[in-house]
């Protein structure tokens, strides 16, 4: 009766696979674009059982030395995380761009489950070969993602639940992607939202390390930037010129490679940009207040119609002054 109800759900993830495939789902997400590219734009076939690729000795040595600094400024992180999540039945796995597993953290007694599943070092878990999972469509869509069970492209990954979070470069350039994959069948959401928290903190991290790593010399500083992801780092040089930007800085602040050849004194620079936060924050409490009002005074949906966890919406809230007694 078992092994009958798993054939029948694996149908069923064909089938719907295949309506989203063909346009005859409604569906209009960023899941469905994902489901879409592996279907369409790299011919993939949700029922398939191939086992996952893998790169040999060599060519997993490569990736590790192509990745370079930012693999000695994720060890810290990486240990941490997996403290956090390890005992719970979680493995935790770095990625470079190209989708390549090149580090992991697992216990012991899980590692022949890991290893079967494809949760190894040397698995290549990108879209063009795993179809839809968090690793490749967070690659892909250089966002933080959760891909839950169903969610997956392939039937034989509908147990895993995956959330992962980008890790970007000095260059502000996607460099790789923090994973903890679990199989378990009890995840509650409230449990994979802090899995997410973690994951987004820790990559983070990740990128404020790699960052300090890259400039040595300079003087790093936190920029304004709201309540964007990510840290804001500036690196500037002894003649208080910014030289370097993370992600979340260059996007705060306007920052491009074009105006970091040309560099622009931090005092300048940061001036500029607090009194465009003040406009900002005018006009993002706008709209915050205006979608309140439509869903009559209701976090959850305003939240759901901002497009952003209720969570978020109750930080937004008090810091920009809305707190809901």
């Amino acid at each position: 009766m078992e092994r009958l109800s798993e054939a029948a759900h694996k149908r069923d993830h064909v089938r719907q696979v295949e309506r989203v495939l063909a346009g005859a789902d409604a569906a209009n997400s960023a899941l469905a674009a994902s489901w879409r590219r592996s279907g369409r734009l790299h011919a993939l076939d949700p029922a398939s059982t191939a086992p996952s690729r893998r790169l040999d000795a060599a060519a997993i040595s490569n990736a590790k030395e192509k990745l370079g600094a930012l693999l000695h400024a994720s060890q810290a992180s990486l240990d941490r995380l997996f403290l956090a999540v390890g005992g719970v039945g979680c493995s935790v796995l770095l990625a470079d761009r190209h989708g390549v597993v090149v580090d992991r953290r697992g216990v012991p007694s899980d590692d022949r489950t890991f290893d079967c599943w494809g949760l190894w070092t040397g698995a290549i878990w990108s879209e063009p070969c795993e179809g839809t999972n968090g690793i490749g469509t967070c690659l892909v869509d250089e966002r933080a993602v959760t891909i839950h069970r169903d969610q997956h492209f392939f039937t034989r990954n509908t147990l895993l639940s995956c959330t992962t979070a980008p890790i970007f470069d000095e260059h502000g350039e996607i460099a790789a992607a923090l994973d903890v994959s679990s199989c378990r069948a009890d995840l509650t959401e409230g449990f994979m939202q802090l899995i997410a928290t973690a994951v987004a903190d820790a990559a983070r991290h990740i990128e404020a390390e790699n960052f300090r790593l890259a400039f040595p010399d300079a003087r790093i500083m936190l920029a304004p930037a709201g309540d964007r992801a990510g840290k804001a780092l500036l690196a500037v040089n002894h003649d208080d010129l910014v030289i370097g930007a993370t992600r979340a800085a260059r996007l705060a602040l306007g920052i491009t490679a074009a105006s970091l050849a040309r560099p622009m004194p931090a005092a300048d620079l940061i001036g500029r940009a607090a009194a465009s936060n003040d406009n900002l924050a005018s006009a993002e409490r706008a709209v915050v207040q205006r979608a309140l009002a439509r869903a009559g005074g209701n976090v959850s949906k305003a939240a759901k119609d901002l497009a952003m966890s209720r969570a978020t919406l109750h930080r937004k809230l008090k810091q920009l002054g809305l707190g809901r007694g």
